[in-house]
């Protein structure tokens, strides 16, 4: 067993409680009050784990709620499991708010069905609500607000406002490095899932956010991972082409149909009705010297085949010639020389601004505001795409670092020890860091 844990330890980071223990090396903190913390579904990884033994380490009572198998085996400890219908949920975190007298509750992703009760109920209670979720600015930061992110984040939308508090923030560069691991965050997410097929015998009520099974997922990131093999070559000659030519081409960078953005926060129901968006007003608005390339999201399992949509959908509008799909690609190089972006509210859009790239938001991103992305219609934005304000853009950039993102990762075991220590201070402010500015 010993060398079974060392074994998973050196290949996904993970370890065993002892191993936790002596290895902590948390930076000392200044004393706290002694607060309730209710920790409800995480990321796929140990950080929620090691992030409650880092609050009991201070002081801090610390429970968890877990909803399926997976939750179990990643558990913040202290736990209690919830295998009833959805339909009692309210009910039951009433409850257990009372019996545990919680003042913080803390989650990953605020649009999940079994969060969304849970905040609700928090917010009228006057819980605090930390939410975390993928960096705003990645690969270095990871995102921790109160109350919501994305869509629900408080962060205004008020272009002065971020030009007033900017001036008083310092410039933040890209974070502390730390190693980053796809085979680690792979591993997590295989071993959370692994015990799904219990989920049916030990939370037969629990339905997951997830648009497929994690089995179907697998099987599709074979596929996909083929198909890249033989994509590749295009794709790099596409993107040469694009840095090569000075002809006018535009990026649309796909999501994922499970993502919050695209589900929650967005108008579309899934990235088909997104291409066939962009696509008919590229078709009559865009020059007609003017390309759009469509690039598929490097975390795709494949089991929607958008290439084959893309090119479809360019025949229906009779684009054929000036529309392209990319499997893959080189993102700076492409976000270098492209003349604007599409997006719906991805991460992408914030590194097209970082490039001083025209950007056109099809949602309401954090960065969805004048001076950023560019206003008015998509048809008037193939015509005359705007540069980007980057005086701006760095006001916006520091003060959303400053009051929402932590340095750190969630699948690495050094970027979870950065995330954890970072996290701390944050967690046990009794006020948010954005609200600090408003």
């Amino acid at each position: 067993m010993a060398r079974l844990d060392s074994a998973l330890e050196q290949f996904i980071g993970l370890e065993t409680p002892e191993k936790l223990k002596a290895r902590a090396t948390l930076r000392p903190l200044a004393p706290h009050p002694r607060n309730s913390f209710l920790f409800l579904q995480g990321v796929s990884s140990p950080f929620f784990s090691r992030l409650a033994k880092a609050l009991r380490a201070i002081d801090q009572c610390v429970n968890s709620i877990s909803f399926n198998v997976g939750d179990v085996l990643y558990s913040a400890g202290s736990r209690t499991a919830y295998s009833a219908s959805p339909d009692g949920l309210e009910a039951f975190y009433s409850e257990r708010f009372r019996q545990l007298d919680v003042t913080d509750l803390v989650l990953f992703g605020d649009c999940r069905p079994v969060h969304r009760p849970a905040v609700a109920l928090a917010r009228r209670l006057g819980i605090r609500v930390h939410v975390f979720e993928e960096g705003y600015f990645r690969p270095y930061w990871i995102t921790l607000e109160r109350d919501g992110v994305n869509n629900n984040s408080l962060l205004p939308r008020d272009p002065d406002w971020y030009r007033d508090v900017g001036k008083h923030i310092v410039r933040y560069g890209n974070g502390n490095a730390f190693k980053l691991s796809f085979v680690s965050r792979a591993a997590h997410d295989m071993l959370y899932h692994s015990g799904g097929a219990l989920n049916k015998v030990c939370f037969p009520h629990y339905r997951t956010h997830a648009p497929y099974s994690a089995a179907m997922e697998y099987a599709g990131f074979i596929r996909q991972g083929l198909r890249l093999l033989f994509a590749t070559r295009r794709a790099n000659q596409l993107v040469d082409e694009v840095a090569r030519e000075h002809r006018p081409t535009f990026l649309l960078p796909l999501q994922l149909d499970s993502d919050a953005q695209i589900k929650d926060h967005s108008p579309f129901a899934n990235m088909f009705e997104v291409i066939d968006h962009v696509i008919a007003s590229f078709a009559a608005h865009a020059p007609t010297a003017a390309r759009l390339l469509v690039k598929n999201h490097p975390l795709s399992p494949g089991l929607v085949d958008y290439q084959r949509i893309t090119q479809a959908l360019a025949k229906q509008y009779g684009v054929s010639d000036r529309v392209d799909f990319l499997a893959t690609g080189h993102m700076p190089t492409l976000l270098s020389h492209i003349a604007g972006m599409i997006t719906v509210n991805s991460t992408a859009g914030a590194s097209a601004l970082l490039h001083k790239r025209p950007t056109f938001a099809l949602a309401n991103p954090i960065y969805a505001m004048p001076g950023l992305t560019q206003q008015g219609s998509l048809d008037d934005f193939w015509q005359h795409p705007e540069a980007p304000d980057m005086a701006l853009f760095h006001h916006f950039r520091n003060t959303v670092i400053h009051t929402t993102q932590v340095n750190g990762g969630f699948y690495t075991r050094c970027g979870i020890d950065m995330a954890v220590s970072n996290c701390l201070d944050v967690l046990m402010a009794k006020t948010s860091r954005i609200e600090n500015y408003l």
